[in-house]
């Protein structure tokens, strides 16, 4: 019998879930099994129910289970909320100073979990490593190896000390009792270590990666962390982070200094997008490389700040005025999120227009294992530049030269004889304000023949599953893993179900899209937004239109067997 394993972590913010769960997962991933992890919290500094999953397999996973195996629960909440989602056989761990007995039943593991923190580590605080080393006792895993991870995480000092002498003291309580562990116990680890990040880590990578050299951003859940990382990586890869006073000033200084020759992004949530609108048309018009990553959360207004949705993707196609081509893509998982950043980059430059990444906060915030990226395979493509530091070049140069493929030579101020000219308003080929009909007619069909050569740059979707099935269920972004365990799990109930799934968005690639769904009988889009907006976007370029859609909008991800749930409701 194969290991596919789930814990759970809940508690108030401020008891350490986060760190007890990327503990958890770390480990796991240690272990050589394959992890897929997410987060649940509100936006609160201290208190509010938070929880942190964690699902483990020595098979792939990339998708949230609903039940658990194991719930560590730091509160009595925890176990009010959750305790219906422990499998039979599972466990519940809890502080039974502070929680008592808090229902009959079998599977309670209550343990001293601060006093036994004070006694190993002298701090209350390390409750959350006691319960975390009782529940690796209660899956197999070695005492030595959970240690290492711990240090790792805290640090060899006294913090780290501490902490891993309390998730010993977990260990030993656990393995003390009379309590047998879920499921199968896990054997000595062995095999191939992988990365755990998550998808903001994965996109700040992806950047760093393509040549990323300036980053303006303002500080916006669940994007911030995009920043964060890059700054810390900023000394030793020569990057310049900034925080401007907002988001207006973060896009325009992207822009700046991607005119400037420099590959330059910004990171921010919905709310934050709104403010960039203008600075948005102004890359368009100037015909200016830069990468925005819009990670999308629950809306509008403030909305549900610390939520997911998948809301922003009629916003990001046809945010700002006027018409000027860009890119969208949504990455669906860590690996994509690192190359399709990649890809904003060349694709931004080498057409000299924006491109938008969408995220949301399930992937930005969600750790996945994967393979090292290979960074061997990361091409850097600058387009058509002129000049550099060569020669100087004939003058008068036109930034703007009108050209079949809608792409002027580029030159960076400074950087040669050419005398770089930019504006805002519409614009003569040298760059300079015009105000005829003729000229203006001639810009907008320059900028736009840029689609053309963009559209052959676009994957099509993926397809997973039966060919011929009787259901295909169509997805874009983070969806993927759950969408593609849910065509599984529908296969071993009797459906006949397969998948459709886009991660580049546009310029739509509509003849793939039809490839893909021909022959299609009923289909369904699974989107986290509440008007079935990639529905609409389908039927708009391929006259596609579904049978349904499978919607949610409560700020929760969407987990395999919800998915499939719903479908039946569909179908039947």
């Amino acid at each position: 019998m194969g290991v596919d394993t789930s814990l759970m972590v809940g508690g108030e913010a401020g008891q350490g879930v986060q760190a007890a769960g990327f503990i958890i997962a770390k480990a796991l991933a240690r272990h050589g099994l394959s992890v897929f992890a997410d987060q649940d919290y509100e936006s609160r500094v201290r208190g509010g129910h938070n929880f942190f999953r964690v699902r483990a397999a020595d098979s792939e996973v990339r998708a949230i289970s609903e039940t658990q195996d194991i719930l560590v629960a730091l509160d009595r909440q925890s176990i009010d909320l959750h305790r219906a989602e422990v499998r039979a056989g599972g466990a519940v761990i809890f502080d039974r100073d502070a929680v008592g007995e808090p229902y009959q039943g079998n599977g309670l593991l209550g343990l001293p979990l601060e006093r036994a923190a004070l006694e190993a580590a002298g701090n209350r605080r390390s409750a959350n490593m006691v319960a975390v080393g009782a529940a690796m006792a209660l899956l197999g895993y070695d005492v030595a190896a959970l240690q290492s991870v711990v240090l790792e995480y805290f640090g060899g000092g006294n913090a780290g000390q501490g902490n891993a002498a309390a998730a010993a003291r977990g260990h030993e309580l656990a393995g003390a009792s009379s309590l047998p562990g879920p499921g199968p116990q896990l054997k000595a680890g062995g095999g191939a270590r992988r990365m755990l990040l998550n998808g903001n880590e994965a996109v700040a990578l992806g950047a760093l990666a393509a040549g990323c050299r300036f980053v303006s951003a303002y500080p916006m859940t669940p994007s911030t962390t995009i920043m964060e990382y890059m700054a810390e990586k900023a000394a030793d890869l020569g990057v310049l982070v900034v925080q401007p006073e907002d988001e207006i000033a973060a896009v325009n200084m992207v822009v700046g200094a991607a005119y400037a020759g420099v590959r330059a992004m910004t990171a921010t949530s919905g709310g934050g997008f709104c403010l960039m609108v203008e600075g948005l048309g102004l890359a368009g018009m100037t015909e200016t490389p830069v990468v925005i990553v819009d990670g999308q959360r629950a809306g509008p207004a403030i909305g549900l700040p610390t939520r997911t949705e998948q809301g922003d993707l009629l916003f990001a196609l046809h945010a700002s005025h006027g018409d000027f081509p860009r890119v969208v893509l949504a990455p669906a998982d860590v690996e994509d999120a690192f190359w399709l950043t990649v890809k904003a980059f060349n694709l931004a430059e080498h057409y000299q227009l924006p491109a938008v990444v969408l995220t949301d906060q399930y992937l930005a915030s969600s750790y996945a294992t994967a393979e090292k990226f290979d960074l061997a395979a990361v091409e850097i493509r600058r387009g058509e530049l002129l000049g550099g530091t060569g020669p100087s070049q004939p003058a008068p140069y036109r930034r703007y030269e009108i050209t079949p493929s809608g792409i002027s030579p580029r030159a960076f101020p400074g950087l040669s004889t050419a005398l770089v000219v930019a504006d805002s308003d519409e614009h003569d080929e040298e760059g300079h304000l015009i105000e005829d009909a003729a000229t203006r007619t001639a810009m907008m069909a320059k900028r736009q023949r840029k689609l053309k050569g963009l559209a052959g740059e676009m994957s099509g979707p993926r397809t997973y599953g039966p060919a011929g099935a009787d259901i295909t269920l169509i997805g874009w972004g983070s969806t993927l893993g759950a969408l593609r365990e849910a065509v599984d799990v529908a296969g071993r109930d009797g459906l006949s179900v397969n998948l459709v799934h886009f991660g580049e968005i546009w310029p739509f690639p509509a003849e793939a899209a039809n490839r893909a769904l021909e022959g299609a009988r009923r289909t369904f889009t699974v989107e986290s937004n509440a008007t079935g907006q990639f529905a609409s976007l389908l039927r708009a370029e391929t006259g596609h239109r579904v049978s349904g859609s499978i919607l949610r909008f409560d700020g929760r991800p969407f987990a395999p067997a919800a998915i499939v749930g719903q479908l039946r409701k569909e179908v039947a």
